[in-house]
């Protein structure tokens, strides 16, 4: 079948080792269902698989790709949950020491053919577009558990998203509005911050700035770069929800005595259970909120795709389709 795959991994030049060609069959085990993919869409996970993040060696060749939705055995229009727990596992899979996402230790989505638990499958509603679909299971996801989740946010809360232009960070903006949030935003890019106001921010700003009030919570996935910002953006008893580390996971000052002068909480976040995409999938649906994509492309080119995201030239998700 076609696939796109890691052939070899490589810190320095992780697209050196990108293999856009066939790979076989996928056989399902027992418990396993097989899904036509029709679209897949990439994330930073992708990229980082190429420089060695998550997967090893040893594992290669592996086939890249965290979500896709697309059409199951039995004909049913799904979207893939990318989280594998433990066959045994119940509860939240997240919280799961032994789990994994696809194109970790199992074959990815960015083939015909994916594999995976059935009990990982949610139905896709008629009014989603497989494209859209697509967008949810990583980003989509991780960002609705950061907001409502995690952030236990409710409507009329105010919020600020560090760093607009990212696929999680357009879904926390674009999420949070829906969710009667006030929303607001940062980037270093102008164009970005003016983006952000069209999907739904209320208000952005240059990185570092000042907010004209101090929020509920705070939305990171920056990490250094904007960290003293995020603790010095919220009101006493606020939260910072962090899911990521872009720009690098050492401080030089962690604010701690702001932190517990303020009483403040940091709250990690990881990914998402199957029954949070469920709940997300159906808010979209109720809502008519629709992800952002910047790009469309078939999977033939997903090289330019992988391209465009190392560059960081991106405002919303890079989809694949077959």
């Amino acid at each position: 079948m076609f696939a796109v795959y890691a052939q070899s991994i490589s810190r320095d030049d992780p697209l050196s080792g990108l293999v856009v060609g066939e790979r076989p069959d996928p056989v399902a085990p027992e418990g396993w269902a097989t899904v036509t993919v029709r679209a897949a869409s990439l994330n930073h996970h992708d990229l980082w698989s190429l420089k060695g993040q998550g997967l090893k060696d040893e594992a290669l060749p592996m086939i890249l790709g965290c979500d896709a939705a697309g059409v199951d055995e039995d004909g049913n229009e799904v979207v893939v949950h990318s989280v594998i727990s433990s066959p045994d596992w119940v509860g939240d899979e997240t919280t799961d020491p032994k789990r994994s996402l696809l194109s970790e230790r199992h074959q990815g989505t960015f083939a015909d053919t994916v594999v995976v638990p059935r009990r990982n499958l949610v139905p896709k509603p008629e009014g989603l577009s497989f494209e859209e679909a697509a967008c949810l299971p990583t980003a989509w996801l991780t960002a609705y558990r950061m907001l409502f989740t995690q952030g236990n946010l409710k409507a009329g809360d105010s919020v600020l998203v560090q760093g607009s232009g990212g696929g999680v960070a357009t879904a926390l903006i674009t999420l949070a509005r829906a969710g009667g949030l006030r929303v607001y935003a940062t980037s270093r890019d102008e164009d970005k911050r003016r983006r952000a106001l069209e999907i739904g921010a209320h208000e952005v700003f240059e990185s570092g700035t000042r907010l004209p009030v101090k929020v509920d919570a705070v939305m990171e996935t920056v990490g250094r770069a904007t960290w003293a910002h995020s603790v010095r953006s919220l009101r006493p008893g606020g939260a910072i929800v962090i899911s990521g580390t872009t720009s690098g996971p050492d401080l030089d000052d962690a604010l701690l005595t702001n932190i517990f002068f303020l009483q403040l909480r940091v709250i990690g976040s990881t990914m998402g259970t199957k029954a949070e995409l469920g709940s997300l999938v159906q808010m979209l649906d109720a809502t008519g909120t629709r992800p952002l994509i910047d790009r469309v492309i078939p999977m033939t080119d997903a090289r330019d795709g992988f391209e465009a995201m190392a560059k960081g030239d991106l405002f919303g998700k890079v989809v694949l389709t077959r």
